[in-house]
């Protein structure tokens, strides 16, 4: 009976798409979660040479996720559907995401295994790499009410602050607050005032049309303050909330790009599709060609960006692929992000399948599986840094994430100091 349940609940949880789609051909279900690499591991020459001409004190990871349950009063909570047999797709969500930042089942506390994880994990990258921690606000209804059913995590600004501070030499963080609340701008200038690198919005998930009105008050401050806004376009299913696809078109950044916002487009709106605001009449296109359009807008070119963090999962399209790494035009704008603590959902990467579509040497693909059962973070890392298109390869400066905060008043970030 406990085995049939268990077979029930994993294949409504595929069938639900979780993830986006897994496939347990990249190797395994489970991460296995081993300890820090051995040396011949960190010596091997894929590894060594996915440094080359890369800049320890510049490589900042755009896109990393703080999670946590609230167990050592951090503020932080999941949805309690995700803890309920009777949901089990929500239920095996938080299992997999827990063994994907390898947070044991009977860790004494979640939020001081999912940190200390990321730490350790940090430690097998030179001196000076850092990452952006993403807070995540909770959703609210368009009257700008909290609306906890539709909040599937929620992680604090302040707990994201006080991770960062706590390791500014690898940490620096990214706030998050609804734009729909009543005390919206009040906490939007806190954040920013403690430091706060950017602001991270998930439309489709937190019930933002960043169209809306009250999104104009925040673009101002934004503007003002040469702070960079990170929104998530296209198809979202590991954070459902209050599903609200529309939110999610890329076309809709628009808004905040002619109030002369700086947007960082997370994943390059590299999954799922949306409807063609330009051309109405024409059937929905696939968000990353709404992107890739606004990418070639003139008026967008110092304003608009993307992060590749999850780009090279297997469920986007080799067309995807091929395109970053083939438009070199576009590599100033595109900024490296892992989208932690996805790496570790091992089912989402298979290096295999990016060698097969000729975008991977196939010597390096059990090197990077090897790499990956220890880390993760460095696994993505090393592939970006590997994958070519003929030629045609992601340019370092890719890499150079630091850039973005070039005379924005934060230098002193760059070696863990303090903002202005």
């Amino acid at each position: 009976m406990i085995q049939r349940r268990h077979v029930l609940c994993c294949s409504a949880a595929l069938s639900a798409g979780l993830f986006t789609g897994l496939d347990a051909r990249a190797g395994g279900w489970r991460n296995p979660c081993r300890a820090a690499l051995p040396a011949e591991l960190a010596q091997h020459p894929l590894l060594v040479q996915a440094f080359d001409d890369i800049d320890p004190v510049a490589l900042w990871d755009m896109h990393a996720h703080l999670l946590g349950t609230g167990d050592s009063g951090s503020g932080c909570t999941v949805h309690a559907s995700m803890q309920q047999w009777w949901h089990p797709v929500e239920v095996l969500r938080r299992k997999v995401l827990l063994n994907a930042a390898c947070v044991a089942p009977d860790a004494a506390s979640v939020d001081v295994a999912y940190v200390a994880r990321l730490r350790a994990l940090a430690s097998d990258f030179p001196s000076g790499a850092r990452w952006l921690l993403f807070a995540f606000d909770q959703a609210c209804d368009d009257r700008g009410d909290v609306a906890p059913q539709w909040t599937t995590f929620h992680v604090p600004n302040t707990y994201a602050a006080q991770v960062a501070a706590a390791s500014p030499e690898r940490f620096g963080w990214v706030a998050s607050v609804h734009p729909y609340r009543h005390d919206a701008l009040e906490r939007l200038d806190a954040t920013l005032a403690a430091g706060a690198l950017a602001l991270k919005w998930l439309p489709s998930a937190m019930n933002i049309d960043l169209r809306d009105a009250r999104c104009r008050p925040f673009y101002e401050r934004l503007r003002a303050r040469r702070v960079p806004l990170i929104v998530h376009c296209g198809e979202e299913k590991a954070v459902t909330g209050a599903d609200r696809e529309a939110y999610g078109n890329p076309l809709r950044v628009r808004a905040a790009l002619e109030a002369g916002v700086t947007v960082v487009v997370a994943h390059a709106a590299s999954l799922g599709a949306a409807l063609d605001l330009d051309r109405r009449s024409q059937p929905r296109r696939a968000a990353f060609d709404l992107w890739a359009r606004l990418m070639d807008e003139p008026a967008w070119r110092g304003l608009l960006y993307a992060d590749l963090s999850a780009v090279f999962q297997v469920n986007r399209r080799p067309t995807v692929w091929r395109t970053l790494l083939q438009r070199d035009d576009w590599h100033a704008r595109l900024l490296h992000g892992s989208d932690y603590p996805l790496p570790g959902v091992m089912p989402l990467y298979d290096p295999a399948g990016l060698a097969a579509e000729g975008l991977l040497d196939e010597a390096a693909v059990a090197p990077l599986r090897a790499i990956r059962d220890h880390n993760p973070l460095l696994f993505e890392f090393v592939l970006k840094r590997s994958v070519r298109s003929g030629t045609a390869r992601l340019h370092p400066l890719v890499f150079d994430t630091r850039r973005l905060w070039a005379g924005r008043g934060y230098s002193a970030l760059a070696t863990g100091g303090t903002t202005r």
